[in-house]
């Protein structure tokens, strides 16, 4: 022979049997007229991180033989499910090891067994499942387990990343193979399947899910040996992972030997026609588990409501947790109710209620809900309070819809209304935009229409006022189209417009902040066109400080400072200091090797005079998440207070929340005291106001008053009691998720999440005493309920963690002006916090069924926040005089 073709065929048998090593099995089949039996197993548990929960084991006999093979390879197989036996562990014998002790079978009726036994038929080709055939009148619960055990026939025999369907959903697969083994792993987090439930759109206030799937494939002599195939899943919620579930599942597929005889394949025929001739009638179905809806027996119904509706008044306290489980237990109500039933709630409730069941019927956010509250509203009718309820319920929506959206823009449209409705209308509209955008529903008409609305309305706008409300409206919405409006309107527009568009900038994220953007703000900051107050020129340093400052604009500014008036240079610096000591700050880096320069960082940049000061800090740290506040102070030159921002936010998960965000601005206080006003600037006009941020939800601004005239009637008029920011029921967490596990056994993760608020301001002015004092009283209550729902065909188990806290945060300010320099007292403290959380497990299986709870409850201790140390010498002086 030639020594070339000699070592050709050498050559080539190393290549085969390195190949074969690597990954490339022969192609796998059946084969005809033979009976595959395998021992099928599963094993589900769902189990609480505090808590223990339910699980089940199933075993089965499944025989398997090819009708049916084409000249391509294509080959229909039927399967059969034989003597399946369930069981699992009453909850009184339930120890940390879940496979010990003594088992209870569940009994299956006589329908199930039935079912089960149906055959099914599978078009198959080297492990590649192409169509599954079955009865889609059979019971969703045993359709879906059949589609499992069909997901373990699906596998290939060469290594490679590819997208398999199965009873998961379309799903992104990497194959390995050495030897005989074939190592599936499926990535969980990128499966597609039809649309089912809902999240909301800010993933603070949403569920982590942390999946991870292996299938583990023996195959000899072209024949499917075993399977093993193992998943896992941590859910919980990302305000509290220690509430999370954990989901396990085990399947295993075992071939018994030695194959039986079976039936003979059919030769020669169609799929179609082999499939004819079979027993029953089977149609294509999707591989992909059907969504199953629970029947909920014990739900709250609005028709028995309705009934007994006089004697059950709710005692509407929104800063007691009974209150907000109350406004969740209303929402879950209207959901299932229908519109006339809806109506009926509304036309009797009593006035005082009407405000409560408004907010839940939004809050649901059903069709029936939303039809009756049109037919219900009339904005020119109803009282002004109740017509703000309805619209920032609208605003504060966690995942608003189209539909929702709708309902508000034709109850504003072409109205004449008080102008409290219309601008919290307009902010409203702002902020169902931008969270229906960043679900993805930018294409809807009727977003489209509530954009034009706003851009329509800020370029028809005459009054100042009205181009202010406009434009905090595109700060919630946060369009990055309208950007240029906003940089226009901040270059060229009177003070009080050029604030709130630098405003609505604030809003955006980093990756908006383009070159573009940083120009125009270098612009206002150093006055290249035209003069700016100077609050506006600091939240457009603000703006170059927080968006990956390049080393230039940090050094420019810093050098600025030598130019301003001691007060603002002294606030601006304390924001660069604080920017340094924040770990979170995008800065911090950039700024940290501009001080290592001691040209920049040095005393005389540093040692600025003045009592206007800016910081930030930790309040709470938990594993999910870092809760800051952050206090601004910027005085005048003469010892005046000219505006304050208190703010607490919420980082985690990649997000930043502004939880709650409260500027009181006060102008033209030192013309009343005789001052001067600086050479070169207009003397403003008298007025104090305040301008809200919740739950990054812009809400209208409210101006306590304007003029001295306004100032002295108020004073003479007051009845001393605060003015209501916000006071109301807000549902911050709904989402609905089904996980479809891969043996075709369902789990349904539920979270809702309602806070009851009431934020109210107070701004006290004693010109004789010569004092100004603010206050802002927080209380609320949080209600969190957490479950997940197992549904299999012959069991059904719901873990639930229910959370509730009180709490009541005040923040004081006093200032004595009598004295120079001016006299400073901030009080920031929080009262004690009532907390309990419950755990339920409870379970149904066959004709049995079981409850347990278990649950804590505590008191955190309140606290009242140090500050700084300067700040506490003041306090204790002002303090104890007062008490004297």
């Amino acid at each position: 022979m030639n020594p070339q073709a000699v070592s050709g065929y050498i050559y080539l048998l190393c290549f085969s049997l390195a190949s074969s090593a690597k990954g490339d099995l022969q192609p796998l089949s059946f084969q005809p007229g033979t009976l595959y039996q395998y021992r099928y197993s599963l094993d589900v548990q769902l189990d609480h991180v505090s808590l223990q929960g339910a699980w089940f084991r199933a075993e089965a006999l499944v025989q398997l033989h090819r009708l049916w093979r084409d000249q391509g390879g294509e080959e229909l197989l039927q399967v059969q499910i034989r003597d399946l036996k369930a069981q699992h562990k009453p909850e009184e014998e339930r120890s940390q090891d879940s496979t010990g002790g003594p088992l209870t079978e569940i009994l299956l009726s006589q329908e199930a067994q039935v079912e089960l036994q149906q055959p099914l038929f599978v078009s198959w080709n080297s492990g590649k499942v192409k169509t599954f055939y079955g009865n889609e009148t059979e019971n969703i619960l045993i359709s879906n387990l059949k589609r499992g055990v069909v997901a373990l026939l699906q596998l290939q025999p060469h290594i490679g990343t590819v997208v398999e369907e199965d009873a998961s959903g379309s799903c992104q697969v990497t194959y390995a193979v050495s030897s005989h083994s074939i190592t599936k792993t499926k990535d969980l987090l990128s499966c597609t399947k039809p649309k089912s439930g809902f999240a909301s759109v800010n993933k603070i206030f949403g569920v982590e899910w942390q999946p991870t799937s292996r299938s583990q494939y023996v195959v000899k002599d072209n024949l499917l040996q075993s399977v093993l195939a193992e998943e896992s899943h941590v859910v919980s919620p990302a305000l509290r992972s220690s509430t999370g579930i954990k989901i396990t599942s085990r399947r295993q597929l075992q071939l018994l030997s030695p194959p039986l005889r079976g039936p003979a394949e059919v030769v020669g025929q169609r799929l179609e026609d082999v499939l004819a001739g079979t027993e029953g009638r089977h149609q294509p179905l999707d591989t992909t588990s059907l969504p199953f809806r629970r029947v909920c027996a014990h739900c709250p119904s609005l028709k028995a409501y309705l009934k007994a509706f006089d004697g059950q008044r709710v005692k509407t306290d929104t800063s007691k947790a009974r209150t907000t489980w109350q406004f969740q237990r209303f929402i879950q109500m209207l959901r299932s109710a229908k519109k006339k039933d809806v109506l009926q709630l509304l036309r009797r409730a009593p006035e005082e209620m009407l405000p409560f069941i408004v907010e839940a019927a939004v809050a649901a956010q059903s069709v029936a809900s939303l039809a009756a509250l049109s037919d219900f509203l009339d904005l020119n009718k109803e009282p002004k309070s109740l017509m703000e309820k309805f619209l920032y319920a609208a605003a504060f929506s966690p995942r608003p819809s189209g539909e929702l959206l709708r309902l508000v823009l034709d109850k504003l449209d072409g109205k004449q209304l008080a102008p409290e409705v219309q601008e919290t209308g307009i902010v409203a509209l702002g902020s169902l935009v931008g969270k229906l955008c960043r679900q993805k529903m930018r294409g809807l008409q009727e977003v489209e229409r509530g954009v034009k609305n706003i851009l329509a309305g800020l370029r028809g706008a005459e009054e100042e006022s009205e181009m202010v409300i406009h434009l905090l409206a595109l700060g919630n919405a946060m369009l990055p189209e309208t950007i240029p409006i906003l940089l226009d309107h901040a270059e060229e527009g009177p003070a009080t417009v050029t604030a709130a568009a630098i405003s609505a900038l604030q809003r955006f994220p980093t990756q908006h902040i383009s070159g573009k953007v940083k120009r125009a703000m270098r612009r206002i900051f150093h006055e290249k066109r035209k003069s700016y107050e100077k609050t506006c020129r600091l939240a457009a340093a603000e703006i170059l400080l927080d968006n990956e400052p390049s080393p230039m604009d940090i050094i420019n500014i810093l050098l600025a400072t030598n130019e301003l008036e001691s007060e603002t240079a002294m606030f601006l610096l304390l924001k660069v200091q604080n920017s340094l000591r924040a770990d979170h700050h995008p800065a911090r880096k950039v700024m940290k090797d501009i001080m290592r320069d001691p040209r920049i960082n040095n005393y005389n940049f540093f040692s600025k005079a003045g009592i206007s000061s800016s910081f930030s800090g930790p309040l709470t740290v938990t594993q999910d998440l870092l809760s800051t506040f952050g206090l601004d102070l910027l005085f005048l030159e003469g010892g005046f207070l000219r505006k304050s921002i208190s703010d607490f936010s919420l980082l985690g998960h990649g997000q930043q929340l502004r939880a709650v965000q409260v500027a009181i601005e006060a102008q033209g206080m030192e013309s009343m005291m005789g001052e001067n006003v600086l050479e070169g600037e207009e003397e403003p006009e008298l007025m104090a106001g305040m301008s809200a941020v919740f739950f990054d939800v812009q809400v209208r601004p409210i101006v306590f008053f304007q003029g001295y005239a306004d100032l002295m009637a108020k004073v003479l008029l007051s009845n001393g009691e605060p003015v209501s920011v916000v006071k109301g029921n807000l549902l911050l967490m709904d989402h609905h998720q089904v996980i479809p596990l891969q043996s075709g056994v369902q789990v349904a993760i539920k979270l809702q999440g309602g806070l009851g608020l009431d934020i109210s301001a107070d701004m006290d002015v004693s010109i004789w005493e010569q004092e100004l004092k603010t206050s802002i009283n927080a209380r609320g209550s949080l209600a969190m309920d957490f479950q997940a729902e197992l549904d299999a065909p012959f069991l059904q188990a719901t873990l639930r963690s229910q959370t509730e806290a009180e709490t009541s945060i005040h923040f004081d300010t006093m200032l004595r002006f009598s004295s120079s320099p001016v006299l400073m007292c901030l009080q920031l403290r929080e009262e004690q916090v009532p907390y309990r959380e419950i755990f339920t497990v409870s379970k149904s299986a066959g004709s049995q069924s079981s409850i347990a709870r278990k649950g804590r409850r505590g008191i955190l201790p309140g606290r009242e926040f140090s500050l700084h140390r300067a700040n506490s010498k003041v306090c204790n002086f002002l303090l104890t005089a007062e008490e004297e």
